[in-house]
């Protein structure tokens, strides 16, 4: 997989700016958001394929619960949340810089690990996912994304997010339920993923965790997502603004129970 430069400007439809100097965001006046939590190389080395690499640290900064002021009220009600990341440039080791692998904890609200979907913002992003974190992993998926693109991670999967291209920093933002909560201990019992993404002359190249079963590794750019409503003429947020009862299968994952038999991002 190669490391294309970003294509495209894409504006989210939210008044939040990146800072230069760290990975923290602000926030205009009638949006709300907390203080971005920086994940530190410590916290996610368990994941990694050396973890006694070296790499940024920080790794990235995530704010969860963001939105416009006049949309809060609606959007627990309905238990849905947004966030946004922000990863540094360079590389963990020979990794691009990514979080650590996990899969959604049951949501206490609708009985169901919650699945997610996630909005690149800025740089080029893969979203890797599994089927299971067990000794099986089952189907795996890597793809790749740029400013625009989404991705959903259905319910139960194993994924990370991992920055495309180690040379500049790459921003997404992210719907899921508000009782969100990770588990981490399948993965980390295999010492990561069933794959790990490797920079490679300008490339992202893959090599198998041995700590699984063997698995099957399926490439590829974004598709759409017709089934689940999800448009790609405008941004998540607005999408939400403007209908939000169509996203309401992120906190409410029966309402597309079809979906997700055989699902593939």
């Amino acid at each position: 997989m190669s490391l294309p430069s970003t294509e495209k400007a894409f504006h989210p439809g939210l008044g939040l700016r990146l800072s230069e100097q760290s990975l923290s965001f602000s926030y205009g006046s009638g949006y709300f958001g907390p203080e971005a939590e920086m994940r530190s190389l410590d916290a996610i080395r368990p994941s990694l394929l050396d973890p006694q690499c070296s790499g940024p640290d920080p790794v990235y900064g995530i704010c969860m619960d963001i939105g416009k002021t006049v949309d809060r009220e609606e959007l627990v009600r309905r238990y849905l949340l947004f966030g946004v990341v922000a990863y540094a440039a360079g590389t963990l080791g020979r990794e691009p810089v990514r979080s650590q692998g996990h899969v959604h904890a049951i949501s206490p609200h609708s009985g169901w690990s919650a699945p997610e979907v996630f909005e690149i913002w800025q740089g080029r992003a893969i979203i890797y996912a599994q089927e299971s974190a067990g000794n099986d992993p089952g189907r795996c998926f890597a793809i790749e994304a740029g400013p625009g693109d989404h991705v959903v991670v259905p319910p139960g999967w194993a994924h990370c997010v991992i920055n495309a291209d180690p040379g500049e920093r790459m921003v997404f933002g992210a719907l899921c339920d508000r009782q969100y909560g990770f588990v981490y201990e399948g993965v980390r019992a295999h010492r990561g993923l069933a794959w790990f993404p490797l920079v490679e002359a300008g490339r992202i190249d893959w090599q198998r965790n041995p700590s699984y079963m063997p698995s099957r590794l399926l490439v590829r750019g974004p598709r759409q997502y017709d089934e689940l409503k999800i448009r790609n003429d405008k941004p998540l947020y607005t999408q939400f603004v403007e209908n939000p009862d169509a996203l309401q299968w992120v906190s409410e994952p029966q309402r597309a129970a079809d979906a997700w038999k055989n699902f593939e991002l």
